[in-house]
């Protein structure tokens, strides 16, 4: 029986029945609740645009709750192993289980499985469905929730340099010749870095080469004064491409678009560490899910009369929280180019797989 990773069909499917019945319950809990506390403090944001009404405030939800399922799925997979773990505990199902034979890697085998489902599941769901409503979120959000723009051909806070002089956009629609900017800032300024002149537009289109600002208001920082022309053309040096490889937001990419994005800043000899640290963590952050069932196993063992389940319960919690404070903290030292993107998003999951096996192996094999 020790060399079977299922001895029992019946055992299995109870016990993988269980676990995943609580993380899709825990889930629902979650993801309502926070769902309904998001949605108090942006619907006034949102219905204070002209024009916004319950219709917009159901788009938002819609939006906004891929999100909020995909970054409280491990969570609810952490919750849900304590609880299972926990009630066979206390209803002595696990010292039944033990004393016919089965090893704690054994009692744990139909949750692993069923985590590895889930991790698939996550993975899909991520690339297929949370990427597209969260570059829909961030365009309508950028856009003070008016009508929501195209994400694919959005961007906002546009940065770009030519020479000495910056361009800001507040937005940038469209692609190639067709780009188009809003709210646009232009700043001349000399080899110093000192601004001679601020230049403000409502709008730019790309005038091959350059951009044709339209209604401009001038501020000549020498003389403080301020003039209006109906057009000016500035930042010649300043390109379609460039524009489209500017502020990229990896959240919004599958993962196809996102290794073209990668691969076409890289031949612009632009820096992508951080993009690959998301590359990376768009496999690693699903197998979270697996690791929570290793960590919160110390949860399952040990006398249930001996007062300790509690404890255990809080220790096998804690390992799982700590793995999700880690993570992030990998993630963002590497995106400060701390650590490789490669360490950055497959350390803490290595390094919480190696915790959580010792943790059984010395106490309960």
């Amino acid at each position: 029986m020790q060399l079977d990773f299922f001895p029992s069909r019946t055992l299995t499917l109870y016990l993988a029945r269980l676990f995943v019945t609580r993380i899709f319950g825990v889930l629902l809990m979650l993801v309502l609740v926070l769902q309904m506390l998001d949605l108090l403090s942006e619907s006034g944001d949102i219905l204070a645009h002209p024009g916004n009404g319950e219709a917009q405030l159901w788009t938002y939800v819609s939006l906004r709750m891929p999100q909020l399922i995909a970054r409280f799925l491990p969570y609810s997979v952490l919750l849900a192993t304590i609880l299972t773990l926990a009630t066979l505990n206390q209803n002595s199902e696990v010292i039944a289980m033990k004393a016919a034979g089965l090893s704690a890697h054994q009692v744990l085998a139909p949750l692993l499985i069923s985590a590895i489902g889930v991790a698939a599941i996550s993975f899909a769901f991520q690339d297929r469905v949370v990427t597209r409503a969260t570059g829909t979120l961030k365009a309508w959000e950028a856009n003070e929730w008016g009508p929501i723009p195209p994400s694919a051909s959005f961007r906002s806070n546009v940065y770009l340099r030519d020479g000495p002089n910056i361009l800001l956009a507040k937005m940038v629609t469209g692609t190639g010749a067709s780009l188009r900017m809003e709210g646009v800032t232009w700043y001349r300024r000399d080899d110093q870095a000192i601004v001679l002149e601020e230049v403000n537009a409502p709008r730019a289109v790309y005038a091959s080469p350059g951009w044709r600002l339209e209604n401009v208001t001038r501020f000549d920082v020498k003389t403080a004064a301020q003039t209006s022309q109906p057009a000016l053309t500035v930042a010649t040096g300043v390109t379609p491409r460039q524009v489209e490889l500017s502020n990229i937001d990896g959240d919004g990419q599958d993962i196809a678009t996102l290794t073209r994005t990668i691969s076409a800043l890289r031949a612009a000899g632009r820096h992508t560490s951080e993009l690959e640290g998301q590359w990376w963590h768009r496999f690693s952050g699903p197998l979270a899910a697996i690791l929570m069932p290793l960590l919160g196993a110390i949860a399952a063992f040990g006398l249930a009369r001996s007062g300790q389940l509690l404890v255990r319960a809080a220790i096998g919690m804690a390992l799982g929280f700590a793995y999700f404070v880690i993570d992030n903290a990998a993630l963002a030292i590497g995106n400060f180019g701390g650590y490789p993107p490669l360490v950055a998003a497959w350390a803490p999951f290595l390094l919480f797989l190696l915790i959580g096996e010792t943790v059984l192996i010395r106490t309960e094999e």
